[in-house]
């Protein structure tokens, strides 16, 4: 992984900005760490996430990673980024009460940055392995006044 330089935000700067986001509220996501090196983002899975076949969404998957990836972001570029673009890889289904989203910058330049993020399914059972359900990369861009 290429070496990063953080703009210095705090973890409770970066909850700041989630609380700001009324959709994120409305799923009850947690930012639950937030540094150069990984963020984490958090939702309890429950009843309203899923799908006809009792399974995670994906919509509710592709959102964790397209917010996991632009909070990695800022963590390199600062708290004014937007999503430039992002893929997301359906692996397995989620299922469970829980999903974690780690995401990673990969390498950041002072307007940009590429980032990475893995997708976890978790159960209560604390013997049972977490479950990787979605891959997703994508980059991050700094927003500059005026655009």
């Amino acid at each position: 992984m290429a070496e990063v330089t953080s703009v210095e935000l705090s973890l409770a700067d970066a909850r700041q900005v989630l609380a700001a986001q009324p959709f994120s509220v409305l799923l009850g996501t947690r930012l639950t760490a937030f540094s150069a090196s990984e963020v984490v983002l958090e939702i309890d899975i429950r009843a309203e996430l899923h799908q006809q076949n009792g399974f995670v969404h994906g919509g509710v998957l592709s959102y964790l990673a397209d917010n996991a990836l632009t909070f990695a972001g800022g963590a390199a570029l600062g708290p004014a980024v937007l999503t430039r673009g992002f893929s997301v890889d359906y692996l397995r289904p989620a299922t469970g009460t829980l999903l974690r989203a780690a995401g990673q910058v990969v390498t950041a330049t002072r307007g940009q940055a590429a980032a990475r993020c893995e997708i976890y399914a978790l159960s209560d059972d604390a013997d049972a392995p977490a479950t990787l359900c979605a891959l997703a990369q994508g980059t991050v861009r700094a927003v500059r006044e005026g655009g």
